[in-house]
């Protein structure tokens, strides 16, 4: 098809040209002198991205999955208590994994298009008086419903409970994009991938872990070998790796790390806030509702759009993918069909969603769902330009540039 895919999906994100050059790199000894010039500073820009003080990072060859697997196995033993709530498809499978990993999961089963309950948790947790809860697990953005959860909120909880457990948070589809802010909210163990807000292909998988995690590790009894952060401490305080790093990732790190930091963490944040809430504007122009019950959990990287029950919305799907070459999100377990997902999140900017949000409308109207073509766009556009923060001046005549004579005359 002719033209160039639109990726909207809540991840894999788009990879930034800049990033794509940063990683067609020759092969080199990972063992060498020079080595470390490059991965030392990964990990500490990474922890200025989890606003981490104290904390220290980890980079496996992996996914998610596999920060996750690393953050459990490390800190926990087979048989320890946990708190997860449940309230998607992505908090549904940690607890999977949690559980697959020999732990005893007390699961808080939540309405989907909620976020965490940090009520609940607080009750559970202030009725643990033997305190054997050894963690709470939490999903900051749940792209499978378009919920952000309050993770300053769930930390409050644990406080006035007073309880010593661990907070592990999933920042997979928020870290680089949402303001994660690891030292202050106290977060213990932070998890993440490469191919959402770090704008990189999948291939990454990273830990976040505090003071009282690593403590943890010192006698956690859950088995570990390939995702063991005692052997990523022994070699890289050095700049090293206990065994072949992904090369070509960690220089493509390096450069989305370089555009995060141009940008400025803040603005990238403001500007993910500001891309959501037009989307969030276009869906009502449509007459849709989101799945996400409330305000207060809106999701600034991913929209999920709730169809007519009538429609199917894989149907949505497969029509933009095939006749427009968009890629929506599809809805997940017990969503599959009743919705479709818009990710907005990394290397984007308006006119790119508006695109998105263009071909999104023709695909809904071949399946029959009515709406108005242009409606949703139109509620973009004007939103974006009544919050565009770059001051707008009208142009004085004496400004006008003429190009060259030799050309012909045109006015630009």
């Amino acid at each position: 098809m002719a033209g160039r895919n639109f990726l909207f999906v809540p991840g894999p994100t788009n990879v930034p040209d800049r990033v794509l050059r940063s990683m067609v790199v020759a092969m080199e000894d990972h063992r060498s002198s020079k080595f470390p010039e490059l991965t030392r500073a990964l990990f500490a820009d990474l922890k200025r991205v989890f606003q981490s003080q104290d904390g220290e990072v980890f980079i496996f060859p992996s996914t998610g999955t596999g920060a996750w697997e690393a953050a459990l196995a490390n800190t926990l033993s087979p048989g320890d208590h946990v708190l997860a709530a449940r309230y998607g498809q992505f908090s549904h499978l940690w607890i999977d994994m949690m559980q697959r990993l020999g732990l005893e999961v007390q699961v808080i089963d939540v309405e989907w298009g909620e976020g965490a309950p940090e009520a609940r948790i607080g009750e559970i947790l202030g009725a643990d008086r033997a305190q054997r809860i050894k963690g709470v697990m939490i999903v900051h953005n749940e792209t499978a419903t378009g919920v952000t959860s309050d993770i300053a909120a769930v930390r409050r909880a644990m406080d006035a409970a007073q309880h010593p457990a661990l907070l592990y948070v999933d920042a997979v589809s928020s870290l680089g994009s949402l303001d994660f802010r690891m030292s202050e909210w106290q977060v213990d163990l932070a998890v993440t991938g490469s191919q959402k807000g770090l704008m990189l292909p999948a291939g990454l998988g990273i830990v976040c872990a505090s003071p009282r995690a690593l403590d943890a590790a010192k006698s956690a009894k859950c088995k570990r070998v390939f995702f063991d952060f005692a052997d990523m401490r022994r070699t890289n305080p050095d700049g090293y790796f206990p065994y072949t790093p992904p090369l070509p990732l960690l220089y493509g790190l390096r450069t989305s790390l370089d555009i995060l930091f141009e940008e400025g963490l803040e603005h990238v944040f403001a500007r993910h806030r500001r891309l959501a809430a037009g989307v969030r504007e276009a869906v009502a122009a449509w007459g849709l509702a989101t799945c996400c019950r409330h305000p207060r959990w809106y999701s600034d990287t991913v929209t999920a759009v709730m169809v007519p029950p009538d429609v199917n919305g894989a149907h949505v799907i497969d029509v933009a993918f095939r006749r427009y070459n968009l890629a929506l999100g599809a809805g997940l377990s017990k969503l599959a069909g009743k919705l479709f997902r818009i990710g907005h999140l990394g290397d984007l900017n308006e006119l790119m969603l508006l695109g998105a949000l263009g071909g999104t409308e023709m695909a809904m109207a071949d399946v029959g769902i009515r709406i108005e073509l242009g409606s949703g766009v139109a509620a973009a556009q004007d939103y974006w330009r009544r919050t565009d923060p770059v001051p707008k001046r009208r142009v004085a005549r004496s400004e006008v540039v003429y190009a060259s004579h030799s050309t012909g005359s045109i006015n630009t």
